[in-house]
């Protein structure tokens, strides 16, 4: 018996992962090869001197896309992965001493709203029924389905296409509900779960806090890198071939498609069709022959405004802050120039808005007993000469420092480990083109038009997942790429 030829997957990431899983539902043989020693890209884990962090996503939405990848295998999500509901779903810190607390206990959460703005109440009651509508018309032909297309507005109702809401910022429709500048703070903040300002990205957007506040956070029991756990644990059971620790240097093409791979020690991989789960620029700027792609392709893609970076301490802390949630958020006091910093100015921001997650308040295996685990994350810009890591690295990380300071958490003194990772290191490890974390930017309203496609349009056999194509970034949207880019090379006869 000839043995099939496979379908090659560069890189181990959630997409690459969850692709790599429904082509084995379909009976395709699969390779997985990925550049690093484990798995997961972008979500990692990092273990030292008896503290653990997850070093890479760490919210976790929309239950429902995992279980549906699960369930297309025959499986149960249950017997694979342990997911906590989380409440308050994020405390947030504000300069003027104000603590909220997002919940999805409404009584809760109307209470904390009146006493910002009692007419709040009904504005952000409002708001979800917004949210929750645009998820509703968006979801099947922008999220759930194929990449979105000036077809896809067939699929919607006059009616509705008006309420998709394209052409203001999420900011301006934001104000249109809620008058607290906390609130409104509160809410724009979701533009950041795709790199993107709240001062630029459309309106659209706010179907992000309808995932979050309506639909609520999970932890996975073990840690956020337990998905990939997961996921290794379901490909291996279904036969699909995980390569670590193999880089690729080159996509074969011959005859205008994609034919196989080149690995960094030489070795020739043929495959019938290629998915690469890296940055798509960065595919056709270091990986597919120049011959075989349009300049101007190659050009239009580098040329595109990336989406923020991110700068990032894994801190192991002595002592225990009671006052700190699973999920916090510390806010500047000026919004607006935090991400003009970011994204007009190219600077890491003067007064940043620091995220603090802290697994071991959940799972107190994470951190030794009288310590906690803190995974400190500042949105940046993407990589430019406008702002120099290499000499500036530590003094950021004391101004992030300082900052929690003044919101009454000053570990300085208090350390007893620490790693860190700068929007170079994430370029390295994971690929991402110029450490930005979502591929291009948001920040326009033709942005999920202008995503490129799960199909290269170019070469034939070749389909892109993650959060660099559709649709989007986030666990649950490359998750939701992977199984896009599946349905099409099936369709295509692969």
């Amino acid at each position: 018996m000839v043995e099939q030829m496979p379908i090659v997957i560069i890189g181990a990431g959630i997409g690459g992962m969850s692709a790599a899983i429904r082509l084995a539902v379909h009976g395709r043989r699969v390779i997985v090869v990925e550049q690093n020693e484990n798995v997961g890209g972008k979500m990692g884990e990092i273990h030292q001197d008896g503290f653990r962090w997850d070093s890479g996503p760490s919210v976790i939405t929309m239950r429902a896309v995992l279980e549906d990848l699960f369930n297309a295998a025959g499986r149960k999500l249950d017997d694979y992965l342990t997911l906590l509901p989380l409440e308050p779903i994020t405390r947030y810190f504000y300069p003027d001493g104000t603590v909220f607390d997002a919940t999805r206990d409404w009584p809760r959460m109307a209470s904390q709203i009146a006493k910002l703005d009692e007419r709040d109440v009904e504005g952000y009651a409002a708001f979800l029924s917004y949210a929750a509508r645009l998820h509703r018309i968006t979801g099947p032909a922008f999220i759930y389905g194929s990449p979105p297309s000036l077809n896809s507005f067939k699929r919607v109702s006059p009616l509705d296409a008006l309420r998709i809401d394209g052409m203001r910022t999420m900011d301006a429709a934001i104000r249109g509900f809620v008058r607290s500048p906390h609130l409104r703070q509160l809410l724009g903040r979701f533009a950041t779960y795709v790199g993107a300002s709240p001062f630029l990205a459309p309106a659209t957007l706010n179907v992000i806090a309808h995932v979050e506040l309506t639909g609520g956070v999970w932890y996975p029991q073990g840690g956020v890198y337990a998905i990939a756990r997961a996921l290794t644990k379901l490909a291996e059971e279904l036969g699909i071939e995980i390569r670590t620790s193999s880089p690729v240097r080159k996509i074969v093409v011959e005859e205008e498609g994609a034919r196989g791979i080149v690995l960094a020690d030489g070795t020739k991989i043929a495959a019938r069709a290629v998915i690469a789960n890296v940055d798509v620029a960065t595919v056709y700027e270091t990986l597919l022959p120049s011959e075989s792609v349009p300049a101007r392709r190659v050009q239009s893609l580098a040329q595109r405004e990336p989406s923020c970076s991110g700068f990032v301490l894994m801190l192991g802390v002595e002592g225990q802050h009671e006052a700190l949630a699973h999920h916090n958020i510390f806010f500047s006091s000026d919004y607006r120039r935090e991400f003009d910093d970011i994204f007009k100015r190219g600077i890491a921001a003067d007064e940043p808005t620091i995220y603090v997650a802290i697994t071991s308040k959940t799972d107190p295996s994470d951190a030794p007993e009288g310590c906690e685990n803190w995974f400190v994350l500042v949105n940046v810009p993407s990589l430019s000469e406008r702002f120099d890591w290499t000499s500036e690295t530590a003094a950021y990380r004391e101004r992030v420092l300082a900052r929690l300071a003044t919101f009454g958490f000053d570990v300085r003194g208090r350390i007893r480990s620490e790693s860190m990772l700068t929007p170079f290191d994430l370029e390295r490890q994971t690929g991402a083109r110029r450490g930005a974390l979502y591929g291009a930017s948001s920040n326009n309203r033709w942005a999920a038009f202008r995503r490129p496609h799960n199909r290269a349009s170019d070469v034939h056999g070749l389909y892109f997942v993650g959060g660099t194509t559709h649709p989007g970034g986030g666990v649950p949207m490359v998750m939701l790429s992977g199984k896009a880019a599946t349905d099409m090379l099936i369709e295509d006869g692969h």
